[in-house]
């Protein structure tokens, strides 16, 4: 599964995840600045077979009115370090490789919990 952050996402977690999940990127790094269109945003995800992750409800509304492609990854409430994101996300690498393989377009990732919908 290769991830995208999203804006509202440190770019340091490209670098902190590589190791678990194989070329993560960061829409910084490929010219989607902070300002550009969730749905550009989708679109290039989309097109590129990328899972978007994200801490922004509008990548919520895309998911459940387009469905997949892509997933999207959403992290609810997330008010937390960057230290605290990666590991949640580490802590839950066995979800999301089994989010990848499900027909759900978006997983929410909470603190302690996580659900599919």
């Amino acid at each position: 599964m290769k991830l995208l952050f999203d804006a509202n996402l440190s770019p340091k977690l490209v670098r902190r995840l590589a190791d678990l999940f194989p070329d993560p990127m960061h829409v910084s790094h490929i010219g989607l600045a902070q300002f550009t269109p969730d749905v550009v945003i989708w679109e290039y995800a989309g097109q590129n077979g990328l899972t978007i992750v994200t801490a922004d409800s509008d990548f919520v509304q895309l998911a459940q009115e387009r469905g997949a492609p892509p997933k999207v990854i959403r992290i609810e409430k997330c008010d937390f370090r960057t230290a605290e994101v990666e590991n949640l996300l580490r802590r839950n690498a066995i979800r999301i490789a089994e989010f990848e393989q499900s027909n759900s377009a978006l997983l929410v990732l909470r603190s302690a919990i996580a659900f599919v919908s």
